[in-house]
This record gives structure tokens, sequence and C-alpha cells, in this order.
């Protein structure tokens, strides 16, 4: 596995939430409606969460602030549906 950096925090990040859901970039390269076709359960977007933003104040030495709200731009961009 690569050394997560500045260049590849988006992709990891990324992968990190697929492997939550038991998918690889692989399986939803050809489904645009991918973050409406599937869903992730609020335990697992805690544990998404509790994993993220440490990586995050560490990778670009963030406060905490700043990092919750880094991770809530991404999830807005790249995150799926919240089941119950």
């Amino acid at each position: 596995m690569e050394k997560v950096n500045r260049e590849n925090i988006a992709e990891h990040l990324l992968d990190y939430q697929l492997s939550l859901l038991g998918k690889t970039r692989v399986d939803i390269v050809n489904d645009d409606k991918f973050r409406f076709n599937t869903t992730i359960r609020r335990e697992e977007l805690v544990a998404f969460k509790k994993y993220a933003i440490p990586l995050l104040q560490k990778i670009f030495h963030f406060n905490k602030t700043k990092a919750k709200d880094t991770f809530d731009w991404y999830w807005l961009q790249f995150g799926n549906r919240i089941k119950g």
C-alpha cells in the first residue's frame, strides 16, 4: 500500500470508503449513479469519520475543526446516501 500524502489522500479516502461497502474503484467505474445506488449505514459513517478526521489532521497539519470541515466537504462531494 502506498504511503498516504497530500497528493493521494482523496483516492485513499475513497478506497477506504468503498472498502466499508465491500466495493473497489473497478466496481464503480461504469456506474455514474454509484453515490445514489448504494447506501452506507450510520455506524460505517461514524467509523469512517473516526478514521478520516485524524488522518486529515496528520497529513495537512489541520486542527480538529478544519479537519471536520474538510471531511464534511469530502462527504458532500463523494459520500453515499445514509441508511437508517
